[in-house]
């Protein structure tokens, strides 16, 4: 989220209001798509959490976030001002600080709500709220400042337009560590070796949640101009869809070479990989270089998912780690390679891919880090995941005593 100095105070404001709504609006999206792929018995627990995520996240945005992030750098590190104060508007503004708050605010809750999917369907609700803490007071700010904030990556010119890194990769690979130290669902893997498929719930759920997500990722590029009459408002919104539309082109390609049938669920989420891709460097790419990193991350999003389900034995019922974390970091350093401005195919040689990659390293070790205090303290205090028991039952009933569809209970009495 690049500031760009423009003369239409007013207009940015209302286009930037309208673009987080769009970015709010992804909340749903969030949460239909991890209901939508994983089992009914846990969809009131997932849309708890889903909802949560955005009055947890604005709150400790508010009070913590915005002014580790946006306040006067200390050292290229950290950003300081007085918690919850927003301060106010300079001469000069482009944008009003409360927008910037709203716009960022959703944003940072985005980071959380990945992490949700992968430790989906047998983690405690209390601890992913806490994690929502850790997130948007933390670990989304201090990284945001390096990038966004005036902090040590931005001088040293490094490129993430509208959080390929900052948002995805960080929400990805936190869950990394989130859905390793819980374990994977009973019955996932039953035996040395194999691995047993848990089939979703409900496909057209999360095809609507797929859908919702595309639509509102235009405000979450376009909005990140942070003015209403930038000229790259076009290209952006252009990059963005074709960039989805190869994504899914791509898995779907490659599940039906590989499996004889195209896969609906990997299809989903290959249009969600490029949409990830793409988010970095959408306004610093032609519509050809979208269109290659779209395909390049739908592909690579199979890879990653049959590398975690099968090899790494990391149980992700959504996908969320391929989708944000690997797609996050490969479509940032992309820019690297794609940007017309300095990248690798347009003669600027290796050192924009170079600061694209020490950029991606650093934040998601920050990230990783982090999550592992987190999760790992956790786990040998209170504990990470529910009884076995509640498990089986479903997190529905165990955590919150209701079921997302009434008729379940007509079958438990038969």
């Amino acid at each position: 989220m690049e500031n760009v100095v423009m003369p239409d105070f007013a207009i940015n404001n209302v286009w930037v209001i309208i673009s987080a709504a769009l970015v709010f609006i992804m909340h749903a999206g969030f949460a239909c798509v991890e209901a939508g792929f994983t089992q009914s018995k846990n969809t009131a627990n997932i849309i708890m959490k889903n909802f949560m995520t955005i009055a947890i996240g604005s709150i400790c945005y508010y009070l913590i976030g915005f002014a580790l992030m946006y306040g006067p750098s200390i050292a290229g590190l950290i950003g300081w001002m007085t918690p919850a104060t927003i301060p106010a508007n300079a001469p000069d503004a482009v944008l009003d600080s409360h927008v910037n708050w709203f716009f960022n605010a959703v944003f940072a809750a985005t980071c959380a709500t990945i992490v949700s999917g992968a430790v989906a369907e047998r983690t405690k609700f209390g601890v992913y709220l806490f994690f929502c803490l850790v997130m948007c007071s933390v670990i989304y700010p201090v990284t945001g400042h390096w990038i966004w904030g005036g902090g040590w990556l931005s001088a040293l010119g490094f490129h993430d337009f509208a959080g390929s890194t900052a948002v995805h990769a960080i929400g990805g690979f936190s869950a990394l560590i989130g859905a390793k130290l819980v374990g994977a669902r009973a019955g996932k893997y039953p035996h040395r070796g194999t691995v047993k498929t848990i089939p979703p719930h409900s496909i057209p759920l999360g095809a609507l949640g797929v859908l919702l997500l595309w639509f509102g990722w235009f405000g979450f590029n376009c909005g990140s101009t942070y003015s209403g009459t930038d000229p790259r408002l076009g290209l952006i919104a252009t990059n963005t869809i074709l960039a989805g539309a190869t994504g899914a082109v791509g898995a779907m390609g490659y599940s039906a070479l590989k499996y004889g049938k195209a896969d609906v669920g990997l299809t989903l989420n290959g249009c969600l990989a490029g949409l990830v891709g793409i988010t970095a460097g959408c306004d610093a790419v032609t519509p050809l270089g979208a269109l290659a990193i779209g395909i390049i991350a739908g592909v690579v999003m199979l890879l990653a998912v049959e590398f975690f389900d099968l090899r790494a034995k990391i149980d992700d019922p959504v996908g969320a780690i391929s989708v944000h974390g690997i797609c996050g970091a490969l479509g940032t350093m992309c820019v690297g390679i794609f940007a017309v401005d300095g990248g690798l195919l347009y003669g600027g040689g290796f050192k924009m891919l170079g600061v694209q990659t020490l950029g991606v390293l650093t934040c998601i070790a920050f990230a990783m880090t982090i999550s592992l205090v987190y999760f790992g303290i956790i786990k040998k205090t209170a504990g990470l995941r529910v009884e076995r028991k509640e498990e089986i039952k479903g997190l529905d009933a165990a955590e919150h005593g209701i079921s997302a569809y009434s008729n379940m209970g007509i079958f438990d009495q038969l």
